[in-house]
């Protein structure tokens, strides 16, 4: 996935898009996720082992709504029709922008499962031939793959095929810098700029289409 400087370009843009939103959402909802769903499931078994029943339908919710996005994602992918993943992109542009008028008049449970669906739907940018793709909202399976790389390098292996995966955990953590200090500003408005950053990345993924 991570074979070319564009789709490198485009992997570290999507993740700190990611990460920005996830950020978000963990502030907004005080400590679950919109596109981390290992936390989520954490957070769902710790909830139902102390009777927190409500708290544990909530992750539970979050997490459906994710799968149900990823299946969206795949579904687009896996059409016949041209630029599919500019269309990912484009989908994803608008539910975020879907979720930021939900906010704007009051709708914030709206809003935030149009963003959870927009997180899952972003997933399958990098889906080829009916694979998983690349995972863009989560940096677990990268920093395992530092690791492997690191280990392969150390060994006679390449020496910098491991930097790809660390620019993608990067820039998500840069990302959910900056989406903890917009939400802090203008709260769930803050979506409005993952939505443009959205939209013009499937602009330019369509415009530089091989």
């Amino acid at each position: 996935m991570l074979d070319s400087r564009r789709n490198v370009a485009l992997a570290c843009a999507l993740s700190a898009v990611a990460g920005y939103v996830d950020a978000i959402g963990f502030l907004h909802l005080g400590g679950l996720y919109v596109s981390f769903m290992s936390g989520n499931s954490t957070r769902m078994g710790v909830s139902l082992a102390e009777g927190h029943w409500q708290n544990a339908a909530v992750a539970l919710g979050l997490i459906a709504l994710f799968v149900i996005g990823a299946a969206a994602g795949s579904l687009i992918v896996l059409g016949r029709g041209a630029h599919r993943q500019p269309l990912v992109l484009l989908a994803e542009a608008s539910l975020l922008a879907v979720a930021a008028f939900a906010y704007t008049f009051g709708l914030p449970n709206v809003a935030v499962a149009a963003i959870v669906l927009a997180m899952g739907l972003e997933n399958a940018v990098f889906q080829i031939d009916g694979g998983a793709g690349l995972g863009l909202t989560y940096v677990t399976g990268a920093l395992v793959k530092v690791g492997q790389l690191v280990a392969a390098a150390l060994t006679g292996g390449a020496r910098w095929a491991w930097a790809p995966n660390l620019l993608l955990w990067a820039a998500l953590v840069t990302g959910a810098l900056c989406g903890a200090l917009a939400y802090h500003w203008i709260n769930l408005a803050a979506i409005w700029f993952a939505a443009a950053i959205a939209l013009a990345l499937s602009g330019i993924v369509a415009a530089t289409a091989r």
